[in-house]
């Protein structure tokens, strides 16, 4: 194919670059829409769209062409999934983690939690529940993967402190309710 292609100009390229994928595209996104429960043509026009953007670029004496072209289909196929999960999953209010109240007979208490992190950590922590990778965490807020992960540490530092803490709770609780 990658012979075939060199000697055409660039239109007639494009266009057997096209139909050599196109038929990967359609199964590719009516899986991924059989599975993720996202509409199978609307993850195909995202497809088609990222591979459109892509093909002006494409230089096509590096690797092969149509990989490219349907790595580029699929993470924007994933990318869609991943918009429409978030769009319907419900996010946590924010009058709803000021309020100051801890049960210690609960094992976990996200208001509690949000009280012992910082208010970076506690904006890492809304978007990760919110369904946001650290990367895009990251973006967000403009720092580094990594600083992201430092402070994902600190969070879970936080909450084993206040799971022992509950627990210890729980068990003093028992001791005394027992005769």
């Amino acid at each position: 194919m990658k012979a075939a292609l060199r000697g055409c100009p660039d239109s007639c390229t494009q266009q057997k670059l096209i139909e050599a994928i196109e038929q990967r595209i359609e199964r590719m996104a009516a899986y991924f829409g059989r599975i993720s429960g996202v509409e199978a043509d609307d993850l195909r026009q995202e497809a088609w769209v990222a591979v459109l953007e892509t093909l002006p670029r494409l230089d096509m004496r590096i690797g092969n062409p149509e990989q490219h072209l349907l790595q580029r289909a699929r993470w924007r196929i994933l990318d869609t999934i991943r918009a429409h999960w978030r769009a319907h999953t419900v996010s946590i209010p924010e009058g709803c983690l000021e309020a100051p109240s801890f049960d210690p007979t609960e094992i976990f208490d996200l208001i509690a939690l949000m009280e012992l992190l910082s208010p970076l950590q506690q904006r890492i922590l809304r978007a990760l529940l919110e369904g946001y990778t650290a990367r895009e965490v990251a973006e967000i807020l403009g720092c580094s993967p990594a600083n992201v992960a430092y402070h994902v540490r600190r969070i879970r530092e936080a909450y084993k402190s206040l799971e022992a803490e509950s627990l210890a709770a729980i068990d003093t609780e028992q001791g005394q309710n027992s005769p």
